[in-house]
C-alpha cells in the first residue's frame, strides 16, 4: 500500500500536478490553459472574477451551439450540383421502333370477332337512345356472356339528385335500383360535369359477376369510355394466346423496316433486335448492344446518324384499339429497356422527322447522400424486367412492383407486364372480378405509396434530350417514284403497294459532340466540419485543439 502511495505521488510531481482535491486541480487547468477566460477567472478582483465567469460560460455555451448545428448539417449529408460540359466521341444510343397498332387486324380479326360486334351494336344504341331507333334485331345474335362480364352502362342524368344507371342491351330498360346508390356516390365528385349532357357512358366494374360490390368508371366523352372498356375486353382475350402466336401476329421487321442506313453503312432488319412489347406488339431495337458491342458515331451531324423508312400499314389497324396512327419510337441507353409509354414520342405517318439528339450524363451521389442504388441489388422489389437482361430502371421497378401487387391482391398478373414462373395473365373466364381489382389496385393511392418508397432512382444514368421536326415526305412531285421503287423493294411488284398513309421517315443523329455532365458532391466534407468547429471554438474562446488535449489530461 505504501509503494503504491509513492508511486502515485511520484507521478503528480512528474506532472507537476497541484495536488489531490478537485479545487486545486480546478484551479490547476485554469492557471496552465492555453484557453482565454479561466485565467482570469482565478487571477482577477472578486468585480471582474464574476464577470469573467459570466463572458467564459456565455461563450463556452454559444460554440456548444454552433457545434451542435456544424455536426447537424454535416450528418444531414446535403449536396452540390455542378455542371460541366465535355467534348468526346459516343456511343450512338439504342433506338427503339415499334408500331402503334400492336397487332394487324387481319390476323387478330378472328379472336376480336365478337367483342367488334358487340361494341358496334352498343355504339349504335348509345348513338340512337331512344327506343324504336336502334335496330332491335341483330344476325346473328349476339354474344352477351362477354358483355355482361365487363359491361358498359349509359348514365341518365335528367334527374341530377338521382342519376339512372340505364342497361344498353336491356330490350325494356329499367333503373337498377339496387346500384343507383352506388352511382350516387360515383357522380357525386363530378361536380365539373356538362349540365348539358343528359347521358354519360361509364364502365361497370363488378368483384364478380352478379356481385353488387360494384364501381363505375365514368369519363367526360363516350370516345374514352369505349377505348377504355375495349382495351381491358381485348386484354383479357389476348392474354390467353401464347407468346409465339402474339409475335406472329404483329408487324414482322422486313415488312415494316423499308430502308435503314447508319452514316455511310447500309443496313437492313436483321441488323435490329425483336423484343415483344405488350403495349405496341413487335418493337425493334437498333444498337442496343446485347449481341454485340454498341456503335460509335464517327461525327455529329444528320449525314451520320440513323435513317430509316418505316412501313406501319395503317390501313391493317384494329378499329377500336388503336385510335393513334403512326410509328412509336424511343432513344436509351444500350441494354436497358424501352418504356416507350411513357417515354417515346410519336412519329407521323406520311413526314420526315428529323431528330437531333443532345447527351445529358446525370451522376449522382449514393448512400448515405441520396437513395439511389447502382444496380438494383439493394432494392427490396424482384426486377420482373430481368428476364430480358436489360439493366436496372426505376421504370423497371415501379411495373414490377405493380405487378407483384396485383399477384398478390388480384390472384393473377396483368398482361402489360412481364410475370414469374408459375403465374398466369389475368382473364374473364379464370378470373371474373381481375378488371375490378386491378382498378381498384391502380387507383390506390397506399399501394402506389409503397412502390415510389421501395423503388431507387439510378446513380448514374444517360438521357437523350431531343430537338424533332418535321416536313411532309414524299413531295407531290417525288412520291410516284418513290412508292413506286419502295413497292417494288418490298413486294417485288410493280404496282405501287403503298402510299403516305403509312409511310414514315426518320433521321436520328447527334447535333453536336458536347454532352453535359451533372454531378453532385457533398455540401459538407470532414475536412469542412473540422475546420468549422476549430473555427468557431477559435473565435469565441480562443481555443485550439491542444486545449482540447489539455482539457483531457485533467480528466485522467
Amino acid at each position: 500500500m505504501n509503494l503504491r502511495k509513492y508511486l502515485i505521488r511520484a507521478l503528480h510531481r512528474l506532472q507537476k500536478g497541484p495536488g489531490y482535491t478537485y479545487k486545486e486541480l480546478l484551479v490547476w487547468y485554469c492557471d496552465n490553459t492555453n484557453t482565454h477566460g479561466p485565467k482570469r477567472i482565478i487571477k482577477e478582483g472578486p468585480k471582474k472574477k464574476l464577470i469573467w465567469f459570466f463572458l467564459t460560460l456565455l461563450f463556452a455555451s454559444l460554440v456548444f451551439w454552433q457545434w451542435g448545428i456544424l455536426i447537424n448539417t454535416y450528418l444531414s449529408y446535403n449536396v452540390t450540383s455542378s455542371l460541366s460540359i465535355g467534348f468526346k466521341t459516343m456511343k450512338f444510343p439504342a433506338v427503339t421502333v415499334c408500331n402503334a397498332n400492336p397487332f394487324k387486324y387481319s390476323e387478330v380479326k378472328h379472336l376480336l370477332k365478337e367483342l367488334d360486334r358487340l361494341i358496334e351494336a352498343a355504339l349504335e344504341r348509345i348513338l340512337q337512345p331512344t327506343p324504336g331507333n336502334s335496330s332491335e334485331m341483330v344476325s346473328p345474335p349476339l354474344n352477351l356472356e362477354l358483355w355482361h362480364q365487363i359491361p358498359l352502362v349509359l348514365i341518365d342524368e335528367h334527374d341530377k339528385d338521382n342519376p339512372v344507371i340505364l342497361d344498353i342491351f336491356e330490350s325494356n330498360q329499367t333503373a337498377e335500383s339496387n346500384q343507383t346508390s352506388a352511382i350516387n356516390r360515383t357522380f357525386a365528385d363530378n361536380a365539373t360535369a356538362d349540365e348539358e349532357k343528359k347521358y354519360k357512358l361509364a364502365v361497370k366494374l363488378c368483384s364478380h359477376q352478379g356481385s353488387d360490390n360494384c364501381t363505375y368508371r365514368n369519363f367526360t366523352s363516350a370516345a374514352q369510355a369505349v377505348t377504355e372498356w375495349y382495351i381491358l375486353q381485348s386484354t383479357s382475350i389476348l392474354s390467353k394466346v401464347p407468346l409465339q402466336e402474339r409475335i406472329r401476329m404483329g408487324y414482322q421487321a422486313e415488312d415494316m423496316i423499308l430502308a435503314c442506313l447508319y452514316g455511310a453503312e447500309p443496313c437492313n432488319y436483321k441488323n435490329f433486335t425483336q423484343i415483344y412489347h405488350p403495349d405496341h406488339g413487335n418493337c425493334y431495337i437498333f444498337n442496343w448492344g446485347m449481341d454485340e458491342e454498341a456503335l460509335n458515331s464517327s461525327n455529329p451531324g444528320a449525314e451520320f446518324g440513323l435513317k430509316l423508312i418505316l412501313d406501319i400499314s395503317q390501313q391493317d389497324y384494329i378499329p377500336y384499339l388503336s385510335s393513334a396512327a403512326g410509328a412509336r419510337l424511343m432513344l436509351h441507353q444500350q441494354k436497358s429497356f424501352p418504356f416507350l409509354k411513357d417515354q417515346g414520342i410519336y412519329a407521323m405517318a406520311g413526314t420526315e422527322t428529323s431528330i437531333g439528339v443532345l447527351v445529358d450524363e446525370l451522376e449522382r451521389m449514393g448512400y448515405p447522400y441520396s437513395d439511389c442504388t447502382m444496380n438494383g441489388s439493394d432494392v427490396p422489389v424482384k426486377n420482373l424486367y430481368s428476364q430480358y437482361n436489360t439493366s436496372y430502371s426505376i421504370q423497371a421497378c415501379l411495373r414490377s412492383c405493380f405487378q407483384n401487387h396485383m399477384m398478390e391482391t388480384c390472384g393473377c398478373g396483368h398482361y402489360m407486364f412481364p410475370l414469374p414462373a408459375g403465374i398466369s395473365y389475368c382473364n374473364n373466364e379464370a378470373n371474373p372480378g381481375w378488371a375490378y381489382c386491378y382498378s381498384s389496385l391502380r387507383s390506390s393511392i397506399k399501394h402506389r405509396q409503397i412502390c415510389i418508397d421501395s423503388c431507387k432512382e439510378t446513380c448514374n444514368d444517360t438521357q437523350y434530350k431531343m430537338t424533332i421536326s418535321m416536313a411532309d415526305w414524299p413531295s407531290e412531285a417525288s412520291e410516284d417514284w418513290i412508292f413506286h421503287i419502295l413497292s417494288y423493294e418490298r413486294d417485288m411488284s410493280t404496282n405501287v403497294t403503298l402510299d403516305r398513309n403509312g409511310i414514315i421517315k426518320l433521321n436520328i443523329y447527334f447535333q453536336e459532340y458536347n454532352y453535359r455532365t451533372i454531378s453532385e458532391s457533398a455540401a459538407t466534407t470532414i475536412v469542412w466540419l473540422l475546420s468549422s468547429l476549430g473555427g468557431q471554438f477559435g473565435f469565441w474562446m480562443g481555443g485550439s485543439v491542444l486545449c482540447l488535449i489539455e482539457f483531457g489530461e485533467i480528466i485522467i
